[in-house]
């Protein structure tokens, strides 16, 4: 029989790692409870806290700031040469 791949959702891996972190059920209830397998919890619970100091640096608030300098930058780029384009329009005859 061919093993059939499940996609689950992003909520549930995070509820199913929360659960895991809580450590107020075993691996082994969870397994049972949520028809995943023991590893597959494992390596949720571990993603999970990895990413958990993330929250609480402040990186994606700056890279965030600075994406949108970026992108006022652009767009001030992009209104100089609209308007010189339009000037040379204007000045050439085209």
């Amino acid at each position: 029989m061919a093993n059939v791949r499940k996609n689950h959702t992003t909520e549930f891996k995070a509820n199913v790692a929360v659960e895991a972190i809580r450590q107020q059920k075993t691996v082994n209830e969870l397994t049972t409870e949520y028809a995943v397998h023991a590893t597959q919890i494992n390596f949720w619970k571990k993603q999970a806290l990895a990413v958990i100091p993330e929250a609480f640096s402040g990186k994606k608030e700056k890279a965030r700031h600075n994406r949108q300098q970026d992108i006022d930058e652009l767009h001030r780029q992009i209104g100089q040469l609209i308007a010189e384009r339009d000037w040379l329009n204007t000045h050439t005859g085209h």
